[in-house]
């Protein structure tokens, strides 16, 4: 029997071996930081035999209340993911499975990773509404990379999309998958005619120092990225300090920033009542996406989700809130989640890749009914 972590996005500490039935591990905490959550390793050497993993630490994770009503992801080839029996007693996680084969690997979300980051991006640049461009690069190296989809004009509107702030959030990067391909379609009307009125840039991920190095919200700098946007450092935030650089040049009609969340199991967006400039005309323009989205997609709902900010009270520090109160634009913060949609619950796979691929596409049906709104 053997437990491993050691590639792209794994995180596990391995404390006790000795008996199948009482597996002991925990989580690594990001990488300068004590933020905790995120969990990728791979178990061989035990198919047919009923395995008892408990994760020692998960009490001190970032947001116990994501465990609660959980179930961790399994899988053998690291394309098809499956949810396996999960229970937390208030301070352990205890993962139950038999494997079938003799090689299993188990997430928080099913990984995304770097390859397949790659991969995604150079796919994209393949086709002539697409180029890549090198914003700046982290701190262990890894490029900033922005695809810029449709070719820009000055009466053209600019929508910026970002993923990945927390490296652990991978549903984001899915998401991004699903929103890309759709988006360069030659054959969908939609978005033929949502390029003709808009120049896209996009990062599908802001964090690849965080997500390569298995951590949960942090990069390399153990800094949280989405309290970073009031005032990055090109020292410790230097994803945020150059893809704010690019924004102050281009400008921005509208932003989208897209999560995962531990805890709620729905589909929500966070709103801009709180910032300063939060006007009539933002007013409507969000409630028009907003409504227009979840009449196209019943994945998305408005009931659950994080309080509404009070009027002058939105943290300025977050992503959503800097952007809509600099640029005076549409600027959401999407959330889906770790477990399951609850509205439409999947007992097999829960919340998936898959489904968060379409939620992508979906999007871009909510984005073309706000198009003519922007300024």
């Amino acid at each position: 029997m053997k437990i491993s972590s050691n590639f792209d996005g794994g995180n596990i500490r391995v404390d006790s071996l000795k008996n199948l039935d009482d597996i002991r591990l925990s989580i690594r905490p990001d990488t300068h930081s004590d933020y905790l959550q995120w969990f990728y390793f791979r178990l061989q050497g035990t198919a047919g035999y009923p395995c008892v993993m408990h994760i020692t630490n998960a009490g001190e994770a970032f947001e116990p209340a994501g465990w609660v009503d959980y179930k961790a992801c399994a899988s053998y080839d690291r394309v098809h993911w499956f949810r396996i029996p999960t229970q937390y007693d208030g301070a352990t996680l205890t993962l139950r499975h038999t494997p079938v084969k003799n090689s299993v690997f188990y997430a928080y979300f099913p990984p995304f990773s770097f390859e397949q980051h790659q991969d995604m991006i150079h796919q994209a640049q393949n086709s002539d509404l697409c180029i890549i461009e090198h914003l700046g690069q982290t701190l262990q190296g890894h490029s900033i990379d922005c695809l810029i989809a449709g070719h820009p004009a000055p009466d053209k509107k600019i929508i910026w999309i970002l993923a990945r702030q927390h490296p652990g959030e991978t549903m984001a990067s899915w998401f991004m998958k699903g929103l890309i391909h759709r988006l360069l379609d030659r054959n969908d009307p939609v978005s033929r005619r949502l390029l003709e009125k808009a120049v896209f840039y996009i990062i599908p991920n802001m964090n690849p120092d965080g997500s390569v190095l298995g951590n949960m919200r942090a990069n390399a700098a153990g800094i949280n990225l989405n309290r970073e946007w009031a005032n990055p450092s090109p020292e410790k935030s230097p994803e945020v300090f150059h893809v704010l650089k690019k924004m102050i040049e281009t400008g921005v009609d509208m932003n989208l920033d897209i999560h995962g969340d531990e805890a709620i199991p729905y589909n929500f967006i966070t709103t801009l009542e709180g910032i300063p400039r939060f006007s009539n005309r933002l007013k409507n323009i969000q409630e028009s996406f907003i409504d227009h989205w979840m009449r196209i997609s019943p994945d998305l709902q408005n009931e659950q989700g994080y309080p509404k900010d009070q009027p002058g009270e939105a943290n300025l520090k977050i992503c959503s809130k800097q952007i809509a109160q600099r640029f005076n634009c549409l600027s959401l913060t999407i959330e889906m989640p770790f477990k399951d949609n609850l509205n439409l619950p999947d007992p097999v796979s829960g919340w998936s890749p898959e489904r968060s691929v379409r939620f992508g596409e979906s999007v871009i049906n909510a984005i073309y009914s706000v198009i003519d709104m922007l300024r």
